[in-house]
């Protein structure tokens, strides 16, 4: 496994596994944001990345503490030699590490504390060597001694192989990872480990076992909401479900929503927050290539979730994907939503596009 600098490629022709549709799209290129002709026609993203060798599947958001216009995303490449990617707001590569055991999906959290020097980390699964990995960002480099073990001791044909993967950081500032797999028992699918930093590099110790599954499929997507303290993740082909953060609050299952008027898979979830408890959840609708929306403050009472709209996409049976409120630049001042699309890509949309169809309805 290396770290390999700048790749950068021109253009890239995507086919629609999932449509049998060609689409040419150029890799890097920005559109215009006036790209909104009606609520019912797919919404264009400003920015299309550079392609990966095999699978991009999950991205995660990085916001650099001092230039927000050097953020980067940084994405999986889901196969077997695959790796991660770091990629510019531009959507070039800028890094990337490679030569992993299937990586799926990815999180980060900011300042752990690692030998007393706060780090930012990323955290992604890697789902056929059974580990979560952990590396430093921005240079996307190791700093888990090998990976870390998950699931030890689970017997069940893909009980221990990894798959989602979502981090919490407490009041206290103590960081978690909540990692799901490719299946698991009907009740405590999910481990939930503390990260730790003190010995030099990053260990962790399972705090809790909790959460409900159907059975129907798997448990990939999960996304925290720091602020609030909740974690939601999509039991797919079931729903969204939705638990506390914080190990010490019980394993009560808050809410169990957005059970209907999927095509097929529930997937890559995504909060943006326009106050302290006020914002939206953003669910995958993968098979109908679009995004369903969700009130972050409940409909009426806080664990009640009900439709807000749905938005078609131009992203291709997406997996993964992450938003931010943070201004970045002149082109996402109101903060950018990312997602994956087949064709080895990920899809930048400003912002301020999602809520002229959200505010529309």
């Amino acid at each position: 496994m290396k770290l390999i600098m700048p790749v950068l490629a021109t253009a890239c022709l995507l086919q629609a596994c999932g449509n049998n549709q060609p689409k040419e799209e150029v890799a890097g290129k920005t559109e215009t944001t006036e790209n909104i002709i009606d609520s019912t026609s797919p919404l264009k993203p400003v920015i299309i990345t550079d392609t990966v060798e095999f699978d991009t599947d999950d991205p995660a958001i990085w916001l650099h503490p001092t230039d927000k216009a050097q953020s980067l995303i940084i994405g999986t490449d889901k196969e077997t030699g695959g790796g991660i990617y770091a990629f510019d707001l531009n959507g070039k590569i800028v890094r990337k590490l490679t030569g992993l055991k299937r990586p799926n999906n990815i999180d980060l959290a900011y300042g752990l504390m690692i030998n007393g020097k706060p780090t930012d980390i990323a955290v992604f699964t890697e789902r056929k060597a059974n580990k979560i990995r952990i590396v430093s960002l921005p240079d996307l480099e190791f700093i888990d001694n090998g990976g870390i073990d998950i699931f030890k001791g689970e017997k069940g044909e893909g009980f221990n192989e990894g798959m989602g993967v979502a981090l919490y950081t407490s009041p206290e500032k103590k960081i978690y990872a909540i990692v799901g797999r490719k299946t698991g028992p009907l009740e405590g699918y999910l481990w939930q480990y503390e990260l730790n930093g003190d010995k030099g590099t990053v260990t962790a110790n399972v705090v809790r076992k909790f959460g409900k599954y159907s059975g129907k499929k798997e448990i990939e997507a999960i996304a925290v909401d720091n602020e609030a303290g909740y974690v939601y993740y999509s039991d797919e082909q079931s729903g969204i479900r939705k638990y506390y953060a914080d190990p010490a609050k019980g394993n009560e299952e808050l809410a169990f929503f957005g059970t209907t008027g999927f095509a097929d898979d529930h997937e890559g979830i995504s909060i943006y927050k326009t106050g302290d408890t006020t914002g939206y959840i953003l669910i995958s609708n993968q098979q109908d290539n679009s995004f369903m929306v969700y009130p972050r403050e409940g409909s009426g009472s806080i664990h009640q979730h009900d439709l807000i709209t749905k938005i078609p996409m131009s992203t291709l049976e997406s997996d993964g994907s992450d938003v931010t409120n943070v201004s970045l630049n002149a082109q996402f001042p109101k903060g950018l939503f990312v997602a994956m699309s087949n064709g080895k890509v990920f899809h930048y949309y400003d912002w301020r596009d999602l809520e002229k169809r959200i505010l529309k309805k």
